[in-house]
């Protein structure tokens, strides 16, 4: 029995990066997983390879029909969902604020806080009709600081954004038995971190007291926990994965 027997889980953005290693952990620990991304053909390249437990769904994570239709389509596979990893996001141009268009802006807002959103509010009646289940937020240190050098202004807000909405979710439906958690992750050794930075993180290693980039499985193995029943009495808290970053 894996630690995730059971569930039926949801992960966006799940083509590359922290997305594709929390579904082979997912798959790893029992779970059934419904992968989904804009990338379609990753995502059905890596569902296969993760045998009868995964199916791919192309989707827009800003769009509500697609929701409607990754739910539609992971019910009919797996039965309810009981577990959601909102993971899929964009940091957007590296750019100060007064440099940064409302379009800009608007954009990555619509992926990493009105996407959150709507995954959330496409789940949860399926989580209570099966009783109950978890919801993990991906943020991010930005989400509970202000980063000199950050991306933007709009990554900042967004991920804020997502810390309140994770909040509020867990008081909304505790009594239901739905849990929200946030992740909060600092510098990962991913494809969007490289771009942002280098392979090895660049001067953000400076500020880390462990002195290095997190690898991957590391948060997939946070998002176990949340996601599992091992968590049962953990609601609305953010869960840092940064190094010691924000301890200083």
């Amino acid at each position: 029995m894996g630690r995730l027997s059971g569930k039926v889980a949801i992960i966006t953005g799940a083509a590359q990066g922290m997305g594709a290693s929390h579904a082979k952990a997912f798959v790893a620990e029992g779970a059934k997983v419904i992968l989904t991304d804009i990338n379609v053909e990753a995502i059905q390249e890596l569902a296969s390879s993760l045998g009868d437990s995964a199916i791919a769904v192309k989707q827009d994570v800003s769009k509500q029909a697609d929701w409607d239709e990754v739910i539609a389509k992971g019910e009919a596979a797996f039965g309810l969902v009981n577990v959601l990893v909102n993971n899929a996001g964009v940091l957007g141009k590296i750019a100060t604020t007064l440099d940064f268009s409302e379009e800009d802006f608007n954009w990555v807002c619509a992926i990493n806080q009105t996407g959150v959103f709507l995954g959330m509010k496409a789940v949860i009646p399926s989580m209570i009709k099966s009783g109950g289940g978890a919801i993990v937020n991906i943020s991010s240190i930005a989400g509970l600081v202000a980063i000199y050098g950050a991306p933007n202004a709009a990554y900042v807000a967004s991920k804020f954004a997502v810390r309140g909405m994770t909040k509020q979710i867990a008081v909304e439906y505790g009594k239901q038995n739905i849990r929200c958690n946030s992740i909060h992750p600092g510098y990962i050794r991913t494809p969007m971190m490289a771009a942002a930075t280098d392979e090895e993180g660049g001067e953000a290693l400076s500020m880390i007291p462990l002195g290095r980039l997190a690898e991957c499985s590391e948060v997939s193995n946070l998002a176990i926990f949340l996601a599992s029943d091992e968590s049962s009495f953990i609601t609305g808290m953010e869960h840092v994965i940064d190094g010691g970053m924000t301890a200083l």
